[in-house]
């Protein structure tokens, strides 16, 4: 009779601790979450106080909070060195970034013409990857983030927005993507390998 008694106390207790985890797990997501959308409001208002609605947009996402650079306003054609226009918005995105807990995905994309000829690039996922580069070292080097809270990737061509049909539709699918992840946690600590 008293192992029943101890059993359920112990049953009891276990419930209470996953239940009080829970709410903590809750909790923060809750954070998290308030914390995007209030990123989300802030580069909104950035984007329309500096006119910059042509080359620039964020929205929330499935992933994350998404803010959206066009190619031309970023880097000349078919290059990757980052145009002096640019750096206002990536320095106030740097000055957002150190309070947020998660992992931004730097996303290079463009359309599916080949390369110049003489282009430094073999091909576009070359060049998608060397420009998502460019955005992430400016976030590391210039605006002096840490690197573990960055991700770099190269789509190349294949996630367009629109179809390739034209060249108005191929200059929306030239763009970087800085992605604010809404499930990726940046680490606190350094992994200790032994």
């Amino acid at each position: 009779d008293s192992k029943d008694k101890d059993l359920t106390h112990q049953n009891q207790d276990e419930q209470k601790e996953e239940h009080d985890k829970t709410k903590t797990e809750d909790s923060e997501k809750d954070k998290r979450e308030k914390e995007l959308q209030d990123l989300l409001k802030q580069v909104q208002a950035y984007i329309k106080d500096q006119n910059l609605e042509a080359e620039v947009s964020a929205s929330d996402t499935e992933r994350g909070v998404a803010i959206t650079l066009n190619d031309l306003f970023l880097f000349d054609l078919g290059k990757a060195d980052l145009k002096a226009p640019s750096f206002p918005i990536l320095q106030k995105l740097a000055s957002l970034f150190p309070t947020l807990k998660s992992k931004v995905s730097i996303e290079g994309h463009t359309d599916d013409l080949p390369l110049a000829p003489g282009s430094p690039y073999k091909d576009n996922w070359g060049l998608s990857f060397a420009r998502s580069l460019s955005v992430l070292r400016y976030f590391s080097d210039t605006a002096k983030l840490e690197d573990k809270k960055f991700i770099a990737t190269a789509y190349a061509d294949t996630m367009p927005k629109v179809a390739n049909s034209s060249d108005a539709n191929r200059s929306k699918n030239r763009r970087v993507e800085i992605i604010v992840l809404r499930n990726d946690i940046a680490p606190t600590e350094p992994v200790q390998w032994e």
